[in-house]
Formats: C-alpha cells, structure tokens, sequence
C-alpha cells in the first residue's frame, strides 16, 4: 500500500485546501466555538492530533478532504482541530491554543491519536472516538454521537448505575476499548470474567477473551493460560489462545528490553520469556519481532527469510502480508525478495480485495517487469480505490504506461 503524502504543516484551525471536504474553524477560541454551535444548533466535533502521530496525518490528507464527509460534518457539527504536542515550527495561532490543548488531555485523559471528542450543541461532553479509519466507517462511527442511546458517555451513565448488568458490561468493554477508556474496560472485564466458568465457555465468550485479555495479571488471562484447546476449539482456529497469551507475556517481561538500534540476542530473550511462562509457545511472536527488527534495519533478504519462515507455519493477515511486501517493493531490488512479496501479495488479495492490497500487487507485477498485468491490476485496484486515494493510483497509472518507475530510485 501507497504510503500517503502527507502535509508539512497543520494549523489547529485552518482549512487545508478542503473546499469538498470538513470546514474547521479558524480564529475561534473554544468559547467562541461553544458560541456557535449553540446559536446554530449543531454538535461539536473536535479532533486531537498531534504532528507526529501518522493515522493523524492520514485523516487530515485522505479522509477529511472528501466531499462526502464534509457533507456529513459540516452540516451536523462545528468542526475543530487542536493540536495537542508542541514543535518549533508553531504558529502563534497554534501556540494560542497550547493551554486549551493541555486541559483538553488532562480532563478527557486523552491517552491515544487520533481521538476525538464531541460536545452537544449545549458544551456537554457525549461522544468519544480514538482511532482513524475510512471515510465510509468514519461517518457511520460519528453518527453513534448524535443519538442518546449509542452515544459513548451516556451508555457509560448506565453502566455506572448498573455495575452488574452483563449484557450492559458487554456493551460496555467494547465502547470502552474502542475509546481508550481502560479503567472502564476493566471494570467491565472483571464483572464478564466474574460470570465465567470453565465449563460454560461458548464461542462468544472465547472470542471475547482472545480479544480483550491485556494483562497476565487478569481473569482472562488465566482462563486462556488453562484452557487454551477449549477455547481454540471453540473458535475453531488452532493458536488463537497461545498467540494471545504470548503476546501479553512478551509486552510484560521483554517490552523494555528490546533496543531495535541493534538486533536482540532471541536466544536469550526467547530462554527468558520461556522460563517464566513454561506452557506458552513464543516461536510465532517472535518471529513476528524479528520481521519488525529487519524492516527497521532494512535488512531486506532477511526479513524475506523470516516472512516465508513464518508463512510455513502460522497464517499471517492479508493487512501484514500486504505491509511486509509493500516494504520489499519499495526498498529491494532483489529479485528473490521481490519475487516472495509479490507471493505474499498475492496472497493478501486472494484473502481480501482491498484498493490497497491489488495496488501494492501491481506495483510489484511492475517492477519485475510484467507491465500488462501490472496495469491490468492498477486499474483494479483505481476502480475500487477510495475518493482520497484515486488521485495516488492514476499517478501510478500513468506512471506505468509512460514506462516510468513508480517506486524511488
């Protein structure tokens, strides 16, 4: 997938050359704000970025911008930005906004970007969002805000009276981890766990637990660590226990530990981890660790050898398939290297046909030199490509019938 272009410079208010796109206000304070929309009757949607954080930066370049979302936006809500870290490179505007941006984070306990917040057409805090995403999920998740029963914070006043409700806590543990709100989520994974037996694990119950156990300090962890056949026989899918299991181990005891400046001795880190979690099955992690050590080392044969390793055993997503060759095209030009991300592009598409994955396959295709089938794809991959991603692909259309390469030289 494309790595998007991303804008040198953002403004807390501005407008950054999106007439189709969110209209954010510009020169307000947040009492001027709070102002307007109260006089216009609309909601308040704030968005918290920060310059270094990239879905931030995908948001602001590919989804903001299309018409469709300006449409939806601009129509319910006054828009704002605020940018929450500090450079050199700040307007006065931005610096205006340096004390509202710190009252912001410490009272909404902003912990993640991009998140985003927004207010009721009287200030009132109703709806949470952190996380970035397409234009089509991004308006559906935003829609949650301008109704009292799915917006974030009145389902969290029911929780709250309601602390033993399961359905509710269900609902909850969701909502929570999707906004980044993680003493809800525990609180609600304790009442979930506290209503679960061994015995009376089901599908959804197992599925629940694969998704949400965060520590091996939890309930949930120890019902993985105990029953981890059940609860892979339940989901039907041989490893689900164990990678969760793993992974929660690894961030425990090794997430310190790791300088990728210089590539760890697995030995000894792997004898580590093993001898404190015997059951555990590290290999799978850690050759995932490894894939992410040689990317940063750009150590490409290697991390073709560990990728294809990998696939011989264990299944990776079509999302890292397409990440892992995505880096190969643009950084190899070993025909070994390319000729096993091509194989894992190929893959990734066979598993899911996303704009991205047929780009990236054809991008490929094209630099090993089969430019008829790499422009059969690109064009694919345009038909299906998104309002913010057409113009990217049509370059790298035309960029492949004029014969031009289309990755840096």
């Amino acid at each position: 997938m494309k790595k998007i272009l991303l804008f040198l410079l953002i403004l807390p208010f501005a407008v950054i050359g999106q007439e189709k796109g969110i209209t954010f206000e510009h020169g307000l304070n947040w009492s001027q704000i709070k102002e307007k929309a109260k006089k216009e009757n609309k909601f308040i949607f704030v968005d918290l970025f920060t310059t270094w954080c990239g879905p931030c930066k995908y948001m602001s370049a590919s989804v903001f911008p299309q018409t469709k979302v300006g449409d939806f936006f601009n129509s319910k809500f006054v828009n704002a930005k605020i940018q929450m870290d500090k450079t050199d490179k700040d307007s006065e505007e931005v610096k205006a906004w340096y004390e509202e941006a710190e009252r912001f984070g410490k009272d909404y306990k902003i912990a993640a970007y991009p998140t985003f917040l927004i207010f009721n057409p009287q200030g009132e805090l109703v709806h949470r969002m952190v996380g970035g995403g397409d234009a089509d999920e991004f308006i559906e998740r935003s829609k949650d805000a301008l109704k009292p029963e799915t917006q974030y914070y009145a389902l969290l006043k029911a929780f709250n009276e309601n602390p033993t409700d399961l359905a509710l806590a269900h609902r909850m543990v969701r909502a929570a981890n999707t906004a980044y709100d993680e003493a809800t989520v525990t609180q609600a994974e304790d009442i979930i766990i506290s209503h679960t037996k061994p015995e009376n694990l089901t599908k959804e119950c197992a599925a629940y637990l694969v998704a949400n156990t965060r520590t091996s300090r939890s309930k949930a962890f120890e019902l993985l660590r105990d029953n981890p056949e059940k609860i892979d026989a339940l989901l039907e899918k041989n490893g689900a226990a164990n990678r969760v299991l793993a992974t929660v181990a690894i961030n425990e005891v090794l997430g310190t530990k790791i300088d990728f400046n210089t590539e760890p001795n697995w030995e000894a880190l792997k004898t580590e981890i093993s001898d404190k979690y015997a059951n555990i099955n590290f290999d799978p992690i850690f050759k995932l660790m490894k894939a992410q050590y040689y990317v940063q080392s750009r150590n490409w044969s290697s991390l073709t050898n560990i990728v294809d390793s990998y696939l011989t055993s264990e299944d990776l997503n079509s999302n890292q398939l397409n990440s892992y060759a995505w880096e190969i095209f643009e950084n190899s030009t070993d025909a070994a290297c390319l000729d096993a991300a091509l194989k894992w592009s190929k893959r990734a598409v066979e598993q899911d046909v996303k704009s991205a994955y047929l780009d990236t396959y054809a991008n490929l295709l094209y630099k090993k030199g089969d430019k008829i089938n790499a422009i059969k794809w690109q064009e694919e991959a345009l038909s299906l490509a998104t309002e913010g991603e057409q113009d990217n692909y049509q370059d790298t259309l035309a960029k492949m019938k004029s014969d031009i390469p289309t990755w840096n030289l």
